[in-house]
């Protein structure tokens, strides 16, 4: 996603050096980019070991690394581009705040959906009144049923203690944009959720272990890995299943591999639906609700006193009604057909601008690690079943 800023932009970047265990992606490394095979890693910790190799260094391992390469990193001189979340844990991510201001480095965490012209344009509206002022927010998170199977009953994601918890994985993007559209800070909240379907006392009688082994609801099932193969073969399955999990070919894959197991037979434990209420200052209220049991894409509904905004990613529609004139206005945003909406570019050419020193980050690394705190106090409280006030909690 971001190393293809090179190519678009040969003057403002080059890639000196990288680290992946995979071998065929060091090889597409120098292939691609014309890194040389001396400066081609097989993990992060070689490449941290060496001296400082370029000005900025780009982060997107798994989630619980994250903090370990970062703080190094910046012990090193690196600016950071680090991938989220930062870290399920809150003192690492107060430390990586406290370690980023004292080297005195530019930290960006990847919350792209800020550079999204989507969300700029709900900003911006904001902002000029629109609405008025802001009484209330209902955000969801529609993270699709196929996409919850694959990455988070089946994938990397399936395990609280081996990743994150499922509010932070998904939705510290969400909170980041609760915060960054209200210009609030949260006061507290209460959160409420469970894996309620995706367990062994839910599978179907006479279901097989894996869905290519001739099960007998492959047709029916919503969930089936090779009903669902057309919708992330080329992303997603290759990417993970095969390519990652070492397997020549998809048919192995779906045999041997943890992506072609049933839904209801895996080792998941992180929810599939679950709601977080919160207070903002001035009495703004806010829910989230992230769900595995719908379609795709975020919706947004935001309350205020002159009017309110109805925003659906999936169709970049964005409709304001105007309480005073009774009029409603229609926006087709519209981005560009590539990830994220072409934003990841947007992120790339906006941190490179501020490590250079020409314009402060879109997004401080305080605000990235507040967007965190919610998720994580949100996860408290669900297991503890409290509500949470954030000023004595943290």
């Amino acid at each position: 996603a971001y190393a293809a800023f090179q190519k678009q932009h040969p003057e403002k970047m080059k890639i000196t050096a990288g680290a992946d265990p995979d071998p065929d992606r060091r090889a597409a490394l120098q292939a691609n980019y014309g890194v040389p095979a001396g400066s081609c890693f097989a993990t992060g910790e070689e490449l941290l070991a060496q001296p400082r190799l370029a000005d900025v260094m780009i982060i997107a391992t798994q989630d619980r690394q994250h903090v370990a390469q970062a703080l190094a990193a910046l012990d090193k001189g690196y600016h950071l581009v680090l991938e989220k979340p930062i870290s399920p844990l809150l003192d690492e991510c107060l430390a990586l705040q406290k370690k980023a201001h004292e080297a005195n480095r530019v930290v960006v965490v990847c919350h792209v959906l800020r550079y999204t012209k989507f969300y700029g344009t709900l900003y911006e509206l904001l902002r000029g009144g629109a609405i008025g002022r802001i009484e209330s927010l209902d955000a969801v998170e529609n993270v699709a049923y196929w996409h919850y199977a694959h990455s988070y009953v089946r994938g990397n994601w399936r395990r609280a203690e081996e990743s994150s918890p499922m509010i932070l994985a998904k939705c510290c993007h969400d909170t980041d944009l609760l915060l960054w559209l209200t210009g609030r800070d949260c006061l507290s909240l209460s959160s409420y959720g469970s894996l309620e379907f995706f367990k062994r006392e839910n599978a179907p009688e006479g279901c097989a272990d894996r869905c290519i082994d001739g099960c007998k609801y492959s047709g029916s099932c919503p969930y089936s890995a090779t009903k669902n193969l057309g919708k992330y073969k080329d992303h997603l399955f290759r990417e993970y299943a095969v390519e990652k999990e070492g397997y020549t070919d998809t048919v192995e894959a779906l045999k041997k591999g943890r992506y072609g197991r049933c839904v209801f037979q895996c080792d998941n434990d992180v929810v599939d639906h679950q709601t977080v209420n919160l207070l903002f200052e001035d009495g703004i209220t806010a829910t989230l609700t992230m769900c595995a049991f719908s379609n795709f894409e975020r919706e947004t509904h935001i309350m205020g006193t002159m009017g309110e905004i109805r925003a659906y990613m999936k169709d970049d529609l964005v409709e304001v009604y105007n309480f005073r004139s009774g009029d409603r206005e229609i926006y087709h945003v519209g981005h560009p057909d590539a990830l994220h909406g072409g934003a990841d570019t947007v992120l790339v050419e906006d941190f490179i601008a501020s490590a250079l020193g020409d314009k402060p980050p879109a997004t401080s690394i305080e605000k990235s690690i507040q967007s965190h705190i919610l998720c994580i106090a949100a996860e408290r409280s669900r297991i503890e079943k409290r509500t949470i006030d954030l000023k004595e909690w943290i």
